[in-house]
């Protein structure tokens, strides 16, 4: 086989542009959306989950860039005209995403919509009743919430919120006051629906619906009497949406964060969209307003905000439309609930879902917040939601007199507001509330009991009970997100996550792990040594594999890792559903090395490692990524699957049925592009679709 020396490979290593690497994901979204088996209602969510992935990109993944480009400083390797072309090829890919966007809106979806009696319909296109409808409630619903801003010396350019419908419209004549003023801006009221159904005996049909943006054209005129209206567009501002606090001046981080939501509307712009009819002269006049370059525009062949068409469907209640229902199944160790404790301490019970409940979780605290034997309850939150009854549960269990300690937190991206007030809530019920350590993102998943029981001999001993996840505690992520979560009684495995919460408040060193895996400290390092591991016995031809299921991988020393694992004959799978840096099949670095991502009905999430050792697999469930972030920067644990049974469980269900699936699958090519995997000759086989008939008896 070719063979490359470590040497070289190091000097060489090929990587694939994060940017771009997300944009193809974004890109395979849309062929979701663009899928005629997907019903129809879901192709349209797709849309809205890719108009929400872009707003991300632009407030959070390419402002790093843009500042580098700004202040000329690239990274190490990288010059400034390389960091100026791929900010040019990132814009040319998104321009085009953008473009492909609307085209399926405007040329598939909607007129697909529209045959199934489910129609959006624009001012062209309203009959005279319709007209009248959309003018009485434009008097009653809007209008009294407009403030129009005629632009001159003294009403000068309004605060444009990130994200928030605005309206530029041209005027002639002169003003009330005989002053040329010739360009006014209309903000749209935030609290309005964007979505507004039409009463049926108004229209004729049961779902007909109008845009707010659409009411708001229409009466142009009414908000300017006597002028005429020249030209206009919709437009809408995208910013930095990153929240960035000094640990050096910090001294309590709640109260400065709360001092920063605020101001996040107003970041620095990123993205100026405007409807594709906007006059020329109208969008220079937004860029320069924002500070923006001709790059930085987006011209929209429709609504400049398509994820408000989430609305829309759910409100539309048809089930042919949508994914059928399903219901998920309890574990058959926790049927009887009076034996819950009982049943961990016979066996590990592995919970995947959405396939599978994440009532057994909630239970898990609820059961600590009323039984006598548990004193202490500790756990780490990091999306939750604004209501959750695990939280509810965690107040109660402190107003009971438990040792609650939460580790909470607040830099949680957009969940910053909500864990705040979780926070406050828990410290006045009397938990002990820690906000991880500054500068370290806590995202491990953990939560801990600590039972007073009696052992064998009748002699009283306090016996943990963990759960350990991959995904958030958010009962409705658990019906969207594919992730394991593990209750286990194994004692080792309670000590070490009791020593990670210790490590955590206390800010001293962590005590050696028995079980787990540590991130900033253990994980990177074991993972290279798990790796290298495969690498050594490839070469003295013994049994040598990887599998890895993870979000993005994008660490350059674990790449480099695999390339090398690779050369040596080391066979290699990996399941990344988002950004991949790696570059599979390379000749003499990568050819042992398949990516393919997974896309289909629920977001796959769960982190899976698999290494052959020999024969004596390890397997490890983790809430990191293979990512410099979440080795290096966050609070992150991986641990072990120890039980054989759950071991073979996790090995199909997370990682071989994903390697099968024809259905739902994209291969990554070594010029970074992907390919959809067809069934050809093979009967198809979604992964997904077979958890839901193995787990929840299939969707009814």
């Amino acid at each position: 086989m070719p063979k490359t020396s470590s040497r070289t490979a190091a000097a060489v290593l090929p990587l694939i542009n994060r940017e771009l690497s997300l944009q193809a994901f974004n890109r395979r979204v849309l062929e979701m959306a663009e899928d005629p088996d997907v019903p129809l209602l879901e192709r349209l969510r797709y849309l809205c989950i890719l108009g929400s992935n872009l707003d991300e990109f632009f407030e959070l993944r390419l402002v790093w860039l843009k500042d580098m480009v700004r202040q000329k400083t690239p990274p190490p390797g990288t010059t400034l005209s390389q960091l100026r072309q791929q900010l040019y090829e990132i814009s040319v890919t998104t321009h085009a995403l953008v473009d492909d966007q609307y085209k399926a809106l405007n040329q598939s979806i909607l007129p697909a919509l529209a045959e199934e009696g489910i129609r959006v319909l624009f001012r062209a296109e309203l009959s005279a009743r319709e007209k009248a409808w959309a003018s009485d409630y434009f008097e009653r619903e809007v209008r009294p919430l407009l403030s129009p801003i005629g632009l001159d010396p003294s009403h000068p350019f309004p605060q444009v919120e990130n994200k928030s419908l605005h309206f530029i419209v041209e005027l002639s004549g002169k003003n009330a006051f005989g002053k040329e003023t010739s360009i006014a801006i209309i903000k749209a009221p935030r609290v309005l629906p964007r979505v507004i159904p039409l009463p049926p005996e108004v229209c004729g049909a049961e779902r007909h619906f109008l845009l707010l943006s659409s009411i708001i054209h229409i009466h142009f005129a009414s908000l300017f009497p006597g002028r005429e209206i020249l030209a206009y567009s919709q437009f809408r501002v995208t910013r930095d949406a990153d929240l960035a606090v000094d640990e050096e001046e910090v001294k309590n981080l709640r109260q400065a964060l709360k001092g920063e939501l605020p101001q996040r509307a107003f970041g620095v712009p990123q993205r100026l969209e405007v409807v594709n009819t906007c006059p020329d002269h109208l969008a220079r006049l937004l860029l320069s307003q924002f500070d923006l370059s001709e790059d930085d525009l987006y011209r929209c062949d429709g609504p400049v905000n398509i994820a408000r068409f989430q609305w829309l469907i759910d409100q539309i209640d048809v089930d042919r439309l949508k994914f059928l229902p399903f219901t998920p199944s309890r574990p058959p160790e926790l049927l009887e609930p009076s034996t819950f404790f009982d049943a961990l301490r016979h066996k590990d019970v592995l919970l995947h879902h959405p396939y599978q409940s994440f009532d057994p979780v909630i239970e898990f605290v609820q059961r600590a917040a009323h039984d006598p034997d548990v004193i202490a309850i500790r756990q780490t939150v990091y999306r939750t939601g604004a209501v959750s009854e695990l939280m509810e549960t965690l107040i109660e269990a402190a107003s009971r007199g438990k040792e609650v300690t939460v580790v909470v937190e607040l830099m949680a991206r957009f969940d910053e507001a909500a864990n705040i007030s979780w926070a406050e809530r828990l410290e006045r019920a009397g938990a002990q509330v820690i906000y991880g350590v500054f500068g370290l993102k806590t995202h491990a998943k953990m939560a801990l009991l600590i039972r007073r029981e009696r052992d064998n001999k009748g002699q009283p001993v306090l016996r943990y009970y963990t759960h350990l996840g991959t995904g958030n505690y958010h009962p409705r992520t658990a019906r969207l997100y594919s992730d394991f979560g593990l209750l286990t009684a194994n004692q080792d495995i309670g000590r070490d996550v009791n020593e990670v919460f210790m490590h955590v408040s206390s800010l001293s060193p962590p005590a050696p792990m028995r079980r787990l895996l540590l991130a900033p400290f253990t994980m990177s390092r074991r993972i290279l040594a798990m790796i290298r591991r495969e690498e050594r016995n490839a070469r003295v031809g013994k049994p040598a594999r990887i599998i890895a299921k993870m979000n993005a991988l994008l660490e350059e020393r674990i790449i480099q890792a695999l390339y090398r694992a690779s050369q040596a004959g080391v066979e290699i799978d990996l399941i990344v559903r988002g950004a991949c840096a790696l570059q599979p099949g390379i000749p003499g670095v990568s050819e042992r090395i398949r990516v393919r991502s997974i896309l289909g009905r629920f977001l796959e999430h769960h982190r899976v490692w698999y290494f052959e050792n020999d024969g004596r697999p390890d397997v490890w469930l983790s809430s990191a990524d293979w990512m410099g972030r979440n080795l290096f920067r966050r609070i992150e644990i991986a641990f072990p699957v120890l039980d054989p049974e759950i071991r073979q469980r996790v090995l199909d269900e997370g990682l071989l049925g994903y390697l099968r699936d024809n259905r739902n699958a994209w291969t990554l090519q070594a010029d970074g592009r992907y390919e959809k995997v067809r069934p050809d000759h093979a009967p198809a086989f979604a992964m997904q679709l077979e958890l839901l008939r193995r787990w929840c008896g299939g969707v009814s």
